[in-house]
């Protein structure tokens, strides 16, 4: 057959997409041709295909008005359908001269390649369709992290007049009550900045910053820092019972801050998590060459399939029972551990979960 196509055949258009044409026929890829001058239109018709050895010898289509226009004598047809089953176009062949196409053989080659054709088109089309989500996912994720900058500096300011309008009512108090609600609220501005800091440090993470650090050589000065932060947690939580044993032996070289940005991750979420009534234990000490740092709960097991995920921006496991967060915590906590050449581990039981930080000391 001196010319064969793969053409997108409508009710209203025939468009060749590719084209071999050995015989001049003179249809290049994006031609058209009207729809209802082709045999292609009577295949997508009666879903069928046409196969013509002889169109002289041939009773039904001897005085047909397409092979007339054409010049054909020879020609064979098959339908494309895509994967859900819609019909795409046509793979077909026409010749000047008779050829021997009407044959058990040849309609099942051109069968064949029809369904190869189709699951190209099918792969292209989900190829397409998955580019255009990372597309989406990868704009919406650029907001995502440009708001969350945004709002982080925005909120930056009222919390700084919300401290320090604690710190002036705690100077002012003349009573223990109004002392511990001061108190309560420095604490809870505390508590927000880490939040906001978390929001940030992501933020800047995903905009290629990541996650600074100020390293200095730390002993009592780290655990002071340690103390204060469970002492904040103890105002926001007075009914929680933190048990603590902080054995720091040895200079840490670490960031404190981030160090401590990391500890209040975790003390939190055990806050959230533990069982209520119980208490948490902290443990902080150096052994050997390393220096760790775990927040140990009492409280369900956390499932393996979540323990996978902890880790990743955004994951909180418990969001179906309607607890809030942003699920940055664990993530953040992650990249400082890193940028401390260090790790966090997950121990979980049925009773129990243990958080544990370590890292070089040298």
């Amino acid at each position: 057959m001196g010319f064969s196509a793969i053409a997108r055949v409508t009710e209203e258009k025939w468009i060749t997409c590719s084209v071999r044409d050995d015989i001049s026929f003179g249809l290049k890829p994006g031609d058209e041709l009207d729809v209802e001058t082709t045999l292609c239109h009577e295949v997508r018709q009666f879903d069928e295909p046409i196969v013509i050895d002889d169109v002289k010898n041939d009773p039904d289509y001897c005085n047909h008005h397409t092979p007339a226009k054409y010049g054909l004598q020879s020609y064979i047809s098959v339908p494309i359908y895509r994967k859900d089953g819609s019909f795409f176009g046509t793979l077909c062949a026409i010749d000047p001269n008779p050829a021997k196409v009407n044959s058990p053989e040849t309609i099942g080659m051109f069968r064949l390649f029809s369904d190869l054709i189709s699951f190209h088109l099918n792969a292209v089309e989900e190829m397409d369709m998955a580019s255009k989500m990372i597309e989406d996912q990868k704009r919406v994720s650029e907001l995502r992290e440009q708001f969350i900058a945004i709002l982080g500096h925005d909120l930056r300011n009222p919390l700084a007049s919300s401290r320090m309008s604690a710190e002036i009512l705690l100077k002012l108090a003349k009573d223990d009550m109004s002392r511990k609600y001061a108190e309560m609220i420095k604490a809870t501005t505390y508590r927000m900045d880490r939040l906001i800091e978390n929001m940030l440090d992501f933020a800047r993470g995903r905009l290629g910053e990541g996650i600074i650090l100020n390293r200095k050589l730390y002993n009592g000065e780290l655990e002071e820092s340690l103390e204060e932060i469970i002492k904040e947690m103890r105002i926001n939580s007075p009914e929680r019972v933190v048990e603590v044993d902080m054995q720091i032996a040895r200079d840490v070289m670490c960031d404190r801050e981030r160090i401590g940005q990391m500890f209040s991750n975790l003390l939190s979420n055990a806050d959230s998590h533990g069982t209520p009534g119980n208490s948490i234990k902290v443990k902080a000490f150096t052994r050997e060459d390393k220096f760790y740092l775990s927040v140990l709960n009492s409280g369900d097991r956390i499932p393996d399939s979540a323990i996978k995920h902890l880790f990743q921006p955004f994951y909180r496991e418990d969001a179906k029972q309607g607890k809030k967060g942003l699920g940055l915590g664990f993530f953040i906590a992650s990249e400082i551990a890193r940028a401390h050449d260090g790790t966090i581990k997950v121990d979980s039981s049925e009773k129990e979960t243990n958080f544990t930080f370590d890292m070089p000391l040298d």
